[in-house]
């Protein structure tokens, strides 16, 4: 390992939240997940929306990893273990995106493919008035190359749910003592059948936002939408946007709520996923159900004052940086910080002037080989 590898690393790794946690047995990884890594170019500076027959020029662009990658390398800069599962195309798009994510985040790629032939999938969004538009392309990699059938141990996974379709190393994972946190995704075939997710039944914790988990339980809040999940899963998460947040833990009967932190959004790719990766870390941690929904609130509100999706997650450095920013200004009621005081003992001592800026990597065509 070179002198400025060993420098990254340490940068990544300089917090810990598992550190009183871990022993030598172990599994080799906090967080398992898989997924399709899409390349994700990111045009910013627009003041509106494209209209049909112009041209439209934006003030700035960038490019990352996106898709799955976007939660992968949430879970990374909160000093989790991650080990990710996807097909990368052997064009230069994938090689770009497997060594952002392996070289740049430290994120574990064993259990990912390189496929000859096979094009990445690409994403261009659009930021605009705090809201974003996007265009996909992309085509389903071979089957032998997607997923491997047994994830490797880790103390968690997160999973995403399809209706009418069994991914069989979610059971395995499970079975294994994996702690498995399932998402979900809009619902095409607007059935909204709670049942056809069949997966469900292996997770301990859900996290839809208000609108899936209302029409999953054919409720018309989200609070009550949670307390109706929780019938089925051991503990139900929905998130209300600008609202903040609502866990129902339906093994103990206990309910949080926390609201939203008001920032100025500038792009909200990637915030379910940060989020997520905020609830993850902190129960893994074996934070009270009011922090971990406080922790994922402010992981995703920070990711979505910066554009783009993996781009925007925040580090402890950022976190640190927020802290110390909040608590300069006087004259504040005492209950908004207090809800922050638990990660007084995890911030790094020292953090990086605020607001914090991470270069926008492009992509370079003409690999040094």
């Amino acid at each position: 390992m070179t002198a400025s590898e060993g420098e990254r690393r340490h940068r990544h790794a300089q917090v810990d939240p598992l550190a009183g946690l871990r022993t030598p047995e172990d599994p080799p990884w906090d967080v398992y997940l898989t997924g399709t890594v899409f390349l994700d170019i990111v045009f910013t500076g627009l003041d509106r929306a494209p209209v049909r027959g112009t041209e439209t020029w934006a003030r700035g662009m960038g490019s990352s990893p996106g898709g799955v990658a976007n939660m992968a390398t949430a879970l990374a800069r909160l000093g989790l273990r991650t080990s990710l599962a996807a097909a990368f195309g052997d064009d230069h798009y994938g090689e770009y995106c497997w060594d952002a994510l392996e070289q740049g985040e430290h994120i574990d790629l064993s259990a990912s493919r390189k496929v000859p032939g096979w094009h990445s999938p690409v994403t261009v969004s659009m930021a605009y008035e705090g809201e974003r538009t996007m265009v996909s392309h992309g085509h389903a990699p071979p089957a032998a190359k997607t997923a491997p059938v047994h994830a490797p141990r880790a103390r968690a996974a997160v999973a995403s749910l399809a209706p009418g379709t069994r991914a069989p190393w979610i059971a395995e994972a499970a079975r294994r003592g994996t702690r498995v946190f399932g998402d979900v995704g809009w619902d095409d075939t607007g059935r909204w059948d709670l049942a056809a997710l069949a997966d469900l039944e292996h997770c301990e914790a859900f996290l839809p936002n208000a609108e899936e988990a209302m029409r999953y339980t054919g409720t018309d809040s989200p609070r009550a939408a949670a307390h109706a999940l929780a019938r089925h899963v051991p503990l139900a998460v929905v998130t209300l946007g600008s609202e903040g947040a609502y866990a129902v833990d339906g093994r103990t009967g206990e309910t949080a709520e926390v609201p939203a932190i008001e920032v100025e959004a500038l792009d909200p790719t990637g915030a379910g996923d940060v989020f997520v990766a905020g609830f993850v870390t902190g129960t893994l941690a074996g934070w009270s159900l009011a922090d971990r929904l406080a922790f994922a609130g402010l992981t995703a509100a920070l990711s979505v004052q910066e554009f783009g999706g993996s781009l925007s997650a925040p580090g402890w450095d950022e976190i640190a940086a927020w802290w110390r920013r909040v608590q300069s200004y006087g004259g504040q009621e005492p209950g908004p910080l207090t809800r922050y005081a638990f990660l007084e003992d995890l911030l790094p001592a020292e953090a990086r002037p605020w607001p914090l800026r991470r270069a926008v990597p492009t992509v370079g065509f003409g690999r040094n080989t």
